[in-house]
């Protein structure tokens, strides 16, 4: 595999030793709901994946197995999605985490997150491709009902219902509103989704920028003002650890923009 780019800021505020780390897992897994795993190795893997140390957190993640299969997972479609320059390179790993975390969803059809991060890789990869291309693959179908799923599953996971309202407002943007209905997307679901996931999760920029975006996308320009607000208040977030860290970062290029 090729060498990973290193996390770009200073991560010495999100070194977690393990009895920090229990300390502070609610509000670290407030986005993706995680049960706060039991082994020492597979915490040992999330705390390399908060100090953004990616690929270590892959690699233990792998080693480790059961639980660590989800670190592993989410350790490298953040990497994917942030940090990697070539998109070739890009693509492959989305498309790596989606294949392992469907057979993980195979193996433990009751794991959320499972079901959530092979729509999280499937998502990135298609907006890779482009959405039109990844809704005739019939991708879309797929990221919608595993995104469901992970809600049935873990109705507080915030993560996927921005996953889920991302999907809405992608769909009806690429294709228009009618199109979009063949597919699924409704502009008031995704809406609502965004609106949940800010719920659940208040103080994630992720799911600020994401908003911002769909209003934008579902509303139109009327809605610039609105989504320029999310992207201050994302950008004004205090990053608890390395994924939060990427996402005030975005937030802070977007508004440079």
């Amino acid at each position: 595999m090729a060498k990973w780019t290193a996390f770009p800021y200073d991560s010495d505020d999100y070194r977690y030793d393990a009895a920090a780390l229990k300390k502070h897992w609610a509000r670290l897994h407030a986005g993706d709901a995680e049960p706060c795993p039991a082994e020492a190795a597979v915490l040992q893997a999330w705390t390399l994946f908060h100090a953004g140390e990616f690929k270590a957190a892959a690699d233990a993640g792998l080693k480790a197995g059961g639980a660590g299969i989800t670190v592993a997972n989410k350790a490298q479609a953040i990497y994917a999605n942030y940090l990697e320059k070539s998109e070739k390179a890009k693509l492959d790993l989305l498309l790596e985490v989606a294949q392992r975390a469907e057979a993980q969803a195979a193996a433990e059809p009751k794991n959320a997150n499972a079901h959530y991060l092979m729509a999280y890789a499937l998502g990135r990869y298609s907006q890779g491709i482009s959405v039109a291309k990844a809704l005739a693959q019939g991708l879309g179908g797929k990221v919608k009902g595993a995104l469901e799923t992970a809600i049935k599953l873990a109705p507080k996971h915030a993560d996927a219902h921005i996953a889920l309202g991302a999907f809405h407002a992608e769909v009806i943007d690429k294709v228009g509103k009618l199109l979009g209905k063949t597919q699924g997307a409704d502009a008031a679901t995704g809406l609502k989704m965004f609106q949940t996931a800010l719920k659940l999760n208040p103080t994630s920029a992720i799911a600020m920028v994401e908003y911002a975006n769909g209003l934008v996308m579902l509303e139109g320009e009327k809605k610039l003002k609105e989504a320029t607000k999310l992207y201050e208040q994302a950008a004004a977030c205090t990053p608890m650890d390395a994924m939060e860290r990427l996402d005030v970062e975005m937030a802070k290029a977007e508004l440079e923009d």
